[in-house]
């Protein structure tokens, strides 16, 4: 384990110093700025079908299971698409990954928003999703690249914003659409953002790839198939009807050996040649707690996204654009709170900042599950902006703190595991929480009416997301701000010989 590491001073100088002896060139500010627009745009994109399906259905002609693959299929390209981005961001300058990343994002939202049917709009969410993938490693790298260790809590408030902000903010937006235009109108309205961030950032972004050009793995490639779609794909049907069947066990079972082969396969390569991911980012243990604790916030984030739509619509009786505009605040108050705890971040580390948000989650997720069908709207929306507020003040310290302490070299591989396991987590926390709600309904169903049976299932599946927020306490409690030794004052850690 590397014991080349050492706590930043937190505090030292006010703001202005600190912006004075680090400062931040206007170009690596120009390059952050284009990549989190064209990120933000890209992310927003995850969840922005959810509240959309039902309309799919009936203007497509399709059923539940198979509209479902709308989302189902974005999310399998994106865990199996993302570990292969450690490689490329070597391979690749800045410039080209970031074109290869908005073009395949922006030829997908034209194509989607062209489908003659369901076929061809799937194939397009696939590459949307390809793109996707690739934006948030580049975006991450290049921050952990271009800002000095000293400011990069205040800029990492920036990132945060869109890893949190756009996935709550997403079926709002497309509840809006739905409202008064088609359906296409979800893709037709991002695409010229995206195509205006293609254009920009095609003409502002330079930077060569450094040190050596890592060769790729087939096997590797080959693995992160069956590895993270498997997982992925058995975790989305855990909460579906498959439950009933041997649906999400086949998959699950085939993508656990498959990952462990993957792991076993890059642990041969660290020795031998170049991993696809390199887990040696894992040797440093505040990226190991951090992964963790951004896991279990990732759970509690995209369960809520999912479990509090369903009962504001299903017990409280509100439409798609009443229950958007009903989350909108709490995005809000994540969007603007992001950058000021980048800033105290900066100040006084992460410890204070990620005790207090694990503990507004749980306090929020406890709460939840006292819900009753009666319960007052106001009630959901006041517990949705202080469990928005906790995610504000977990994200920024969690992201600094665990991609600080790593050298140069694993910039790229620390970033596309953090994107690939959040891929993972998010998909578990639904899976996990849906599958906790539907069998306590189905348990209580014999028993009690069919409301307050569903009650029931909201009730457990809360509760258990609140125990989720328990770990993440303990977690938070040993996060803590390093970087390597080796790393002069200002600067990250230089790219070692190989």
């Amino acid at each position: 384990m590397p014991s080349a590491s050492q706590e930043t001073p937190s505090g030292a100088g006010h703001p202005g110093s600190v912006a004075e002896k680090h400062p931040i060139s206007r170009e690596s500010r120009l390059v952050v700025t284009v990549l989190v627009i064209a990120a933000f745009v890209v992310i927003l994109n995850e969840t922005i079908m959810n509240v959309a399906l039902p309309r799919l259905m009936a203007e497509l002609s399709v059923d539940a299971t198979t509209v479902q693959w709308l989302a189902t299929a974005f999310m399998l390209t994106m865990s199996v698409v993302i570990p292969t981005t450690g490689f490329l961001l070597q391979r690749l300058s800045t410039r080209t990954v970031y074109l290869l990343a908005m073009g395949l994002f922006s030829a997908g939202t034209l194509l989607a928003a062209l489908a003659p049917g369901f076929g061809v709009l799937l194939l397009a969410r696939v590459v949307q999703a390809s793109g996707t993938a690739i934006m948030m490693p580049l975006l991450m790298t290049s921050v952990l690249s271009l800002i000095p260790v000293q400011r990069r809590g205040q800029v990492m408030g920036t990132v945060s914003i869109v890893i949190s902000v756009a996935p709550a903010i997403g079926p709002t937006l497309s509840g809006i659409i739905l409202q008064f235009l088609s359906w296409r109108f979800m893709f037709l309205t991002v695409l010229p953002i995206a195509l205006a961030a293609l254009l920009y950032g095609a003409s502002k972004l330079r930077g060569a790839p450094e040190g050596e050009r890592p060769r790729l793995d087939a096997l590797s490639v080959i693995l992160t198939v069956p590895a993270f779609g498997g997982v992925v794909y058995g975790l989305s049907q855990l909460g579906g009807e498959a439950t009933v069947g041997l649906g999400p066990a086949i998959p699950l079972a085939v993508g656990g050996v498959a990952l462990v082969a993957f792991v076993l396969r890059q642990l041969a390569l660290q020795r031998s040649g170049s991993p696809l991911l390199d887990l040696r980012a894992f040797t440093y243990p505040m990226y190991t707690i951090a992964t963790a604790l951004l896991m279990v916030g990732m759970m509690a984030l995209f369960g809520v996204i999912i479990l509090l739509p369903i009962y504001l619509q299903q017990l409280r009786g509100l439409d798609t654009l009443s229950t958007g505009l009903l989350l909108l605040p709490g995005g809000l108050v994540m969007g603007l709170l992001a950058p000021r705890v980048g800033k105290w971040f900066d100040a006084v580390g992460p410890l204070p900042l990620t005790l207090t948000g694990t503990s507004l989650i749980t306090g929020v997720l406890v709460a939840l599950s006292f819900i009753t069908a009666d319960s007052p709207v106001w009630i959901a929306l006041a517990l949705h902006v202080v469990l928005s507020l906790g995610l504000a003040l977990l994200f920024t310290p969690t992201f600094t703190s665990g991609l600080n302490p790593l050298p140069r070299h694993l910039y790229s591989h620390g970033s596309a595991i953090l994107s690939t396991l959040q891929q993972v987590a998010g998909a578990a926390g639904t899976a996990l929480l849906v599958a906790v709600m539907a069998a306590t309904t189905h348990a209580a169903a014999g028993e009690l009416p069919a409301q307050d049976a569903a009650v029931a299932g909201f009730r457990a599946a809360f509760l258990v997301a609140a125990g989720a927020g328990a770990i993440a306490i303990v977690l938070a409690a040993f996060l803590r701000n390093r970087v390597p030794e080796h790393a002069p004052a200002g600067e990250s850690a230089p790219s070692p010989a190989h």
